[in-house]
C-alpha cells in the first residue's frame, strides 16, 4: 500500500510537470488540476475489482493519469470556442439516432433543437458531478483555460462511461440518458418544435415564424442613417445578446455578431471552426432563440423597433385589428385589453389569478397572431420594406 501512495504522489508531480511544459498556466493552477486528476486515478484504482485483480495497480494509475493529461491537453490545444464546439460536435454524433419522438417522424431540424434540449440538460448534470467528485463548491465555474479543458475532458469521459446492463452488456452512459429523454417527448412534441423550428422543409405550418426571422435578423444587418432607429437597433442588438448568454447560446452570439458583419457563410464557418452542417445546426439554434426573444423576451423593444408596438395596434391596419381581435380567446383577450392600458405583469397575474407561465405562453400565442395577419397583407408596406 505505501508503494502505491508513492506511486500516487510520482503521477501527481508527473502530471503537474507535464500541465506546466505544455500549457501557459500557472503553477499552482496546474498543481490543483493535477491534483484532481490524481485523486480520480486513485479512486478508479481503489475501487476496480479487475485492476486490483490484475497485479498490475501502478501500472494502470499511470495509464489512466496519461489519458486524462492527453485529453484535458487536446482540449486546451483547441482552446475555448473550438474546444466547445469539438465537444458538442462528439456528442451530437454519438447521440443523434437515439434521440426522437416515439410513435412520431421527427423531421432533421426538430431532431437537432431536440438534441441542443437534452445536452443542455446534459451538461448540468456533468457540472453536478463534476462538482461533487472533486469536492468543489456548488458553484464552481472554470476560470482559466486549462480548467476548462479539464471539464470538458471530464465531461467527455462522463459522457462515454459505460453503464453494466443485464446479459453481460454495457452501454455508455449519454446514450441511456438519450433513450429516457425521448421516450418522455410526447407526440405532439414534433409538432410544436417544428414550429418552433420554422420547418424543416421552408413549407412551414407557421410561415410567421419565418417572416419574423427575416425582419428581424436583416433589419439587424441593415445600414439606417436615422439616429433613434439606430439607437433603437443597437439596444435590440445588445439585449439579444445578453439573452443568448443568460441561455447559455454564446456560440449563437457569436454567430450574430459575425452576421452583422454580413460576412459570408463560408467565412462564417471558418473563425468558428464549423463544417457546414455544424454552421446549419447553429443557425436553427440561432433561429429558434431570436423567435423566442422577439416573441417573448424582448417583444416591447422589438416591436417598439419595427413600429408595431402596442400604441400602433402592433403594426396592423383597422381592418387587421377587427380580424386579429375576432381570432383571440377571452383569456387573450383580457390580457391584450390590460397590456393596452398599461398594466404591468405582476397586476396582470393578480387581476385574472393566472401564472407567470400561463400569461407568458398566452401573450406569445396573441403576438404570433399579430405577426401572421401582419405578415399575410404586408407587401406594400413599410415592414416588407426590410424583407
Amino acid at each position: 500500500m505505501g508503494e502505491f501512495c508513492q506511486a500516487v504522489e510520482d503521477i501527481h508531480q508527473l502530471l503537474q510537470k507535464e500541465l506546466q511544459q505544455y500549457t501557459k498556466a500557472k503553477e499552482a493552477n496546474c498543481s490543483e488540476v493535477a491534483g484532481r486528476f490524481t485523486k480520480e486515478v486513485e479512486r478508479i484504482c481503489e475501487m476496480s475489482q479487475r485492476i486490483q485483480a490484475s497485479g498490475e495497480v501502478e501500472m494502470w494509475a499511470v495509464k489512466l493519469a496519461r489519458h486524462r493529461l492527453t485529453q484535458c491537453l487536446r482540449y486546451y490545444q483547441l482552446g475555448s470556442r473550438r474546444g466547445r464546439v469539438e465537444l458538442h460536435s462528439t456528442l451530437s454524433a454519438i447521440i443523434y439516432r437515439y434521440i426522437n419522438v416515439p410513435q412520431s417522424p421527427t423531421s432533421y431540424q426538430v431532431r437537432l433543437q431536440l438534441m441542443e434540449d437534452f445536452l443542455q440538460g446534459f451538461y448540468g448534470e456533468a457540472t453536478k458531478v463534476f462538482r461533487e467528485q472533486n469536492q468543489l463548491d456548488s458553484r464552481y465555474v472554470p476560470r482559466t483555460l486549462l480548467e476548462l479543458a479539464e471539464y470538458m475532458a471530464f465531461v467527455e469521459r462522463y459522457a462515454k462511461r459505460r453503464i453494466p446492463l443485464p446479459g453481460r452488456r454495457s452501454q455508455q452512459l449519454i446514450i441511456l440518458r438519450a433513450q429516457t429523454f425521448s421516450q418522455q417527448q410526447p407526440p405532439e412534441a414534433s409538432i410544436d418544435m417544428e414550429q418552433a423550428a420554422g420547418g424543416a422543409t421552408g413549407e412551414s405550418d407557421n410561415p410567421s415564424h419565418d417572416s419574423t426571422v427575416q425582419q428581424v435578423r436583416e433589419s439587424m444587418v441593415s445600414n439606417d442613417t436615422d439616429p433613434l432607429s439606430g439607437n433603437l437597433r443597437q439596444s435590440v442588438i445588445d439585449e439579444l445578446l445578453k439573452y443568448l448568454e443568460e441561455q447559455g447560446q454564446k456560440e449563437c452570439g457569436d454567430y450574430l455578431v459575425l452576421r452583422l458583419q454580413d460576412l459570408p457563410t463560408n467565412e462564417i464557418e471558418s473563425i468558428l471552426g464549423l463544417t457546414p452542417r455544424q454552421r446549419d445546426y447553429l443557425q436553427q439554434r440561432f433561429k429558434y432563440h431570436l423567435i423566442r426573444f422577439a416573441l417573448s423576451h424582448g417583444w416591447e423593444l422589438v416591436h417598439q423597433w419595427l413600429e408595431a408596438d402596442l400604441e400602433r395596434n402592433l403594426g396592423l391596419t383597422s381592418q387587421e385589428w377587427q380580424t386579429f381581435q375576432g381570432q383571440l380567446e377571452p383569456r387573450q383577450q383580457e390580457i391584450l385589453r390590460l397590456k393596452k392600458q398599461g398594466a404591468k405583469d405582476p397586476e396582470i397575474l393578480q387581476t385574472m389569478g393566472i401564472t407567470a407561465n400561463q400569461l407568458q405562453n398566452a401573450w406569445f400565442k396573441v403576438l404570433d397572431i399579430a405577426w401572421k395577419i401582419r405578415n399575410s397583407t404586408l407587401s406594400g408596406s413599410k415592414l416588407s420594406s426590410h424583407e
